[in-house]
Parts: structure tokens; sequence; C-alpha cells
């Protein structure tokens, strides 16, 4: 599989697969011959987030860029102290954009990824697969803890979360 990242529209992405598709006909040309190639994107810039349903329509799959696209949206960076407190993964309007994703995701029957500090914390991953995320990336030391919480959860439950911290009006609902 090929992801192109910090795609912010429809144009970039046939792009970016124009350019892919060049290199596949010169490796081809050479006498290397490849299988299909799956090829998805990144969404970590808001305007990819609110094109999700058009990007989905033209890739295998989808990955969250989390800790970009929360610092996108939120017009935060993270490293900053002076204003690293108002980065939050449960605000409002991340946990809307997320759903937005998802929603697109699971529509054309494509796999959704989360790539991020989200993606680690146990509590927040129940929310990810109550919204509809199937894989999930992190650093390797964080996969014991997300696969015992994964373990221990119920779909379900999962769902009810999702539902219920999408009603809430902020970050501490």
């Amino acid at each position: 599989r090929v992801m192109f990242p910090f795609v912010s529209g429809i144009e970039e992405l046939r792009e970016a697969r124009s350019v892919l598709a060049e290199a596949r006909q010169e490796v081809h040309a050479r006498g290397v011959t490849s299988g299909p190639l799956g090829v998805g994107v990144m969404i970590e810039v808001p305007s990819a987030a609110f094109t999700a349903d058009l990007l989905a329509a033209e890739c295998d799959f989808l990955t969250i860029g989390t800790n970009d696209l929360i610092q996108c949206c939120l017009a935060v960076d993270r490293t900053d102290d002076r204003v690293s407190d108002l980065y939050e993964p449960l605000h409002p309007a991340i946990v809307r954009t997320l759903r937005l994703i998802a929603r697109a995701a699971r529509r054309r029957s494509i796999p959704l990824a989360v790539c991020g500090e989200m993606a680690a914390d146990p509590i927040v991953l129940a929310l990810l697969v109550g919204l509809g995320v199937t894989e999930f990336s992190m650093a390797p030391t964080a996969i014991p803890l997300a696969n015992q919480a994964l373990r221990r959860l119920r779909a379900r439950d999962a769902e009810t979360l999702a539902a219920r911290t999408l009603r809430a009006r902020t970050a501490a609902e």
C-alpha cells in the first residue's frame, strides 16, 4: 500500500496517483512486474477532513493523522508551552470531524486507520472504535496497553460511548 501525506484535496490526490502510475509504468518497462497497489491518504488538515467523502471515493483506505489534524483544527501548537494546554483531542470539533471522516470511509466500505497519540490512549481508543475506526498505528511501547483495552471492549459499548461523546458540548463533558 502507498499512503500520501498532507493531501489537502482531491486535486492533490489525483496528481499523486498520476505520478505513482508513471513510476509504476517505468518500473514495468524495466521488466519488473507488480500486483495491485492500494492507495490511500493521511488526513491531517481540515480541508482533507471536510472532503473525506471525495477522497474516499478515490482511495482504497484512509488514515487520520490525529496529531496534525488536532493542531490544524484548533490552531494550537502542542509543543509550545504557552498554548499547549489548548491542545484537546476530545474537543467537540475534533470528535465531530472524526465522525465525518469515519462516515466517509464507512460509506465507501474502505478501512479507516488512526495514527497518532489518540490511538495510544485506551479511553480514547474506545471512542475511536465506536466511531468506526478499524486500524490503529502507535508507538510500539503503547501496543500492550492498547491491546489489553481492545480485548476488554465490546463493540456496542464503544458505539454507546461514541454517541454520548458526540452529544457533549465540551471536552470535559
